[in-house]
């Protein structure tokens, strides 16, 4: 990819709804097509594979959106209009967010070679 590139970014964010903290963001991928990220959402990671786990109501938000609110989001997509999904399951809130971008190639990255600066970065300790 020598040239920007359309695409649509996508993530998986979970929250606990009764401790009131900030969002905690579980997944991310690229995407560079609207059906290619829209079941990403579908399929590859969420609602058909956590659907059977949850209780009724949240089984039903999902099912809806599967049936009826997918068509409408790849529409949006397809617009180049950011789509929310959420499902929520006792006190926890889940929540995909789709949104176009535009690639952007790094420089300097041919083959292996880095630019000199690479090895200026170092990285941060963890506790």
């Amino acid at each position: 990819m020598d040239k920007p590139q359309r695409g649509y970014w996508c993530q998986c964010w979970t929250e606990d709804l009764t401790e009131g903290g900030p969002p905690a963001l579980r997944a991310s991928i690229d995407a560079y097509s609207a059906p290619q990220a829209d079941r990403w959402v579908a399929v590859a990671v969420a609602l058909r594979t956590i659907s059977p786990a949850l209780d009724p109501d949240a089984s039903d938000e999902a099912w809806e959106w599967l049936y009826n609110g997918r068509i409408e989001t790849r529409r949006a997509l397809l617009r180049a209009e950011p789509c929310t999904v959420s499902v929520t399951q006792a006190s926890t809130r889940i929540t995909w967010t789709i949104r176009p971008v535009l690639f952007v190639p790094l420089a300097h990255r041919q083959g292996i070679e880095l630019p000199a600066c690479a090895n200026n970065f170092k990285p941060h300790a963890t506790d």
